[in-house]
């Protein structure tokens, strides 16, 4: 079963070609840019464009059902995409008008989604049942998938944990809240919070390796990292008790995430005595988004 997936990202869009009884590798991978300057239109148009070549450089045809992932989400209520960066998509019928512009049925999932989804089908979680994916990085985003099948939910906003809030913090977000997850796990959140020690503007990279190297400030903010970390993602081991997080997108590159010593600190608020959650690095790296979109063309509709 050949399957076509397509990572509609803000700078560029990605279409592969994917085997899946033999999804180690996409039998083709292709970009052009989006270009949301341009217009909505436009980006719906280069879309097409992606699908076009998929199928003519291939050689298979487009298969009936197409999976595509973006950032933001669509409304259920409304069918009308929110919460996208790629601003000209927002407010718009994303679903309807891709489902005609490639003339296969589209299954639309956010980008988070997708790489939870491939994480979960072909990736790090691949045989366990229940699996959440994390996306933390510039931001905290995430998804859920149950015996294979994405959850999006109700408000479609499944998986969402980076805009629960902790104890204690108060910085803004750009949700119109104080204190989420993002504003204190996310890449930026820790750079800043060197920052403030510090008054050094330092890349994260470049915390981590002073931190190896025993600076105290670099020391602290890891530690941060630690506890927060145990603190926020204990509140999803405590309403989903998943068999696996995979841990995605830069600040998931942190070894620190994976030690003894933080699985000890997620407990203290699990509602447990034993934790037995696998938390995973990601299998699929750069990959995951596209490979989740067309494995969007595996699910139940």
């Amino acid at each position: 079963m050949k399957l076509f997936g397509i990572d509609l990202g803000g700078t560029k869009i990605e279409g592969a070609v994917i085997d899946a009884e033999h999804p180690d590798r996409a039998l083709l991978r292709l970009r052009l840019p989006t270009e949301g300057s341009l217009g909505y239109d436009h980006v719906v148009a280069q879309v097409a464009r992606v699908v076009e070549r998929l199928e003519s450089e291939s050689g298979i045809q487009r298969p009936p059902v197409i999976g595509i992932g973006t950032p933001g989400a669509a409304n259920p209520s409304t069918g009308l995409l929110k919460n996208s960066n790629t601003l000209c998509l927002n407010g718009r019928p994303l679903f309807n008008d891709l489902s005609r512009a490639v003339g296969s049925e589209v299954r639309l999932a956010n980008d988070a989604n997708c790489c939870a989804l491939a994480e979960a089908t072909w990736g790090a979680g691949r045989g366990r049942r229940v699996v959440m994916g994390l996306i933390l990085g510039t931001g905290c985003g995430g998804g859920v998938v149950v015996d294979g099948r994405l959850i999006e939910g109700l408000h479609g906003i499944a998986g969402e944990w980076g805009h629960n809030t902790l104890r204690g913090e108060a910085t803004p977000c750009y949700c119109g809240k104080k204190g989420c997850v993002e504003t204190v796990l996310a890449g930026p959140a820790l750079e800043r919070y060197y920052h403030e020690a510090t008054g050094r503007g330092l890349a994260l990279k470049e915390v981590v390796a002073r931190a190896a190297a025993g600076e105290a400030a670099a020391v602290a903010t890891l530690e941060r990292l630690r506890e927060k970390f145990a603190e926020a993602i204990a509140v999803v081991i405590n309403i989903l008790d998943p068999d696996a997080i995979v841990i995605g997108g830069g600040v998931g590159n942190i070894g620190l995430l994976y030690e003894p010593e933080t699985r000890a600190a997620v407990l203290r608020y699990v509602f447990n005595t034993e934790l037995r959650t696998e938390f995973l690095r990601p299998a699929l790296g750069d990959s995951a988004g596209v490979f989740g979109a067309a494995a969007l063309g595996l699910t139940r509709s």
